[in-house]
């Protein structure tokens, strides 16, 4: 009986520490007198339902309501135990992401190279060896290089038409699943050097893979949040987020593809040749004598998968979603989507009818439209960074500890009516030059900001207008039976996307 009673009294005692431990937490900001959301959830804080029933999106844009309406310009929450900040001013925002990029250079995502390979990307990593990294792959994405791969974009793009021409004459069409189709075999040519013919067949490993890498359950987000303010305790626990298929599929394609061309010596114009240079040979060959080496002078084999691994998922999905929620928006305003139809034809014309890299990205109505889409559905719908030291925000006296989960929703800013009157509208005359001054500048980021903005930005512009010029010159856009007058997202994807897809009528013009 007094054993019993030990182990009952030691159970009590846990259970105990653990609650104290957890309110504590979720009381952290409220102690502090920093501003706070209310009513955290005991487990998931602030992040109820996230990854089950709704998307972050909606989340962070309800909390940054909460705030904005109390005339906040941050504000604390709990993304479940884990105390983070939620930025609501744009000039807060200017500061974390420039100003003050010295003290908030890492994106506080989950990064474990030893145990995790594929985690070792750019996107993810931190401090010195970021810098390295992003040191090395700069010069990889320059408008001269991307030129060179327009060719190999436009050779898919044909590939997209031909599929259109297959599906357009049914009652309505799936437009995510062919445009994620496109990109996939897009990203799969320019990062892997393979011929993916995912516009031909259903069926691809790159596109099932790909898929499942964006998959979102609640354990991989507790790991990314925990990551984010305890590196070292994650790390020394061996954790990892990708899951073993998709890391043994991406792992074993790099090292088939690298293995064949240093024996063959092949050269082509795309990222893998790009990074087999800096791999074997530490830096860009501009010698143009076809070589590619070998060794491990710039980085190593698996470092080289992770860069290949993130750009693919980096490029296939924000992509497509983007082309998706255009096509959408353009079906449901057809005078824009007419007047964007115009506007690519003409400039076609004018170069003698050939689509040639500089006319695809100088068609100034087409910019206007992709960064309206952009605004209403950033793909990314926060920014994240995590403070190296205590930081206290400038003119207060609230301190944000080291190593805490800084949010930028990307997506609330981007649909707040001061900064946008009637944000529900699709209107791409909001990005007219006299329009964009009128606005501060970081109310608009769905490529982040500052030394750590995407760096394959011009290559996911490139290859989402080459996407919408190829449809849009052929083929006519309007809603369809299943067509929602609001798009619901889907809360199991890490990136903004559809639940129900996409089904619009297709015409061919």
């Amino acid at each position: 009986m007094e054993l019993i009673n030990a182990v009952l009294a030691a159970f009590i005692f846990a259970v105990s520490i653990v609650y104290l431990f957890i309110r504590n937490k979720h009381n952290y900001w409220k102690d502090n007198g920093f501003p706070y959301a209310p009513n955290p959830h005991f487990l998931f804080g602030h992040a109820k339902g996230q990854a089950q029933t709704r998307h972050g999106a909606d989340i962070h844009q309800e909390l940054y309501r909460y705030f904005k309406q109390r005339g906040e310009r941050y504000g604390g929450i709990s993304q479940f135990i884990v105390p983070s900040v939620l930025v609501i001013d744009p000039e807060l925002a200017k500061t974390i992401l420039v100003k003050d990029f010295n003290v908030f250079h890492d994106h506080g995502v989950f990064t474990n190279a030893k145990d995790d390979p594929l985690t070792g990307h750019l996107f993810a990593l931190e401090g010195q060896p970021w810098r390295l990294m992003r040191q090395k792959l700069t010069p990889t994405f320059t408008s001269g290089r991307m030129k060179q791969m327009f060719g190999t974009i436009w050779d898919v793009g044909l590939e997209l038409e031909k599929c259109m021409e297959q599906s357009y004459n049914q009652p309505e069409v799936e437009m995510k699943d062919i445009l994620g189709r496109f990109t996939t075999d897009v990203i799969g040519t320019c990062a892997f050097g393979i011929e993916c013919n995912t516009l031909k067949r259903t069926d691809s490993e790159f596109r099932k893979y790909g898929n499942k890498a964006f998959e979102l359950n609640t354990m991989i987000m507790m790991k990314t949040f925990l990551a984010s303010s305890y590196p070292t305790l994650v790390r020394n626990l061996h954790m990892k987020i990708t899951y073993n298929d998709v890391e043994r599929f991406f792992l074993d394609i790099v090292k088939e593809t690298v293995d064949y061309r240093e024996a063959n010596n092949v050269k082509r114009n795309d990222f893998m040749n790009l990074m087999l240079q800096i791999k074997n040979k530490g830096k860009l060959d501009d010698s143009d004598d076809g070589s590619v080496g070998k060794g491990e002078v710039g980085m190593t084999q698996n470092e080289l998968a992770a860069q290949a691994f993130v750009f693919f998922l980096a490029g296939f999905e924000t992509s497509s979603t983007t082309q998706s929620f255009c096509l959408y928006e353009l079906a449901k305003n057809p005078d824009i989507q007419e007047r964007l139809r115009e506007e690519i034809n003409r400039a076609i014309a004018e170069n003698g009818g050939e689509v040639t890299y500089d006319v695809v990205m100088n068609i100034k109505y087409l910019d206007n439209v992709i960064d309206e889409t952009l605004r209403k559905y950033p793909p990314v719908e926060s920014l994240t960074r995590v403070p190296s030291v205590d930081y206290l925000i400038p003119g207060t006296k609230h301190v944000i500890p080291k190593r805490t989960l800084v949010q930028i929703p990307a997506y609330a800013i981007q649909r707040d009516p001061d900064h946008y009157p009637d944000p529900e509208r699709f209107n791409p005359d909001r990005f007219l030059p006299e329009e964009v001054k009128k606005r501060h500048p970081f109310t608009f980021i769905p490529f982040g900001e500052g030394p750590r903005i995407c760096i394959g930005l011009r290559f996911g512009l490139m290859q989402t207008k080459v996407g919408l010029i190829t449809l849009l010159r052929k083929f006519r856009f309007s809603p369809s039976a299943r067509t929602p007058e609001r798009v619901e997202y889907d809360p199991k994807m890490i990136t903004i996307a559809p639940k129900a897809g996409n089904y619009l009528k297709v015409e061919k013009l």
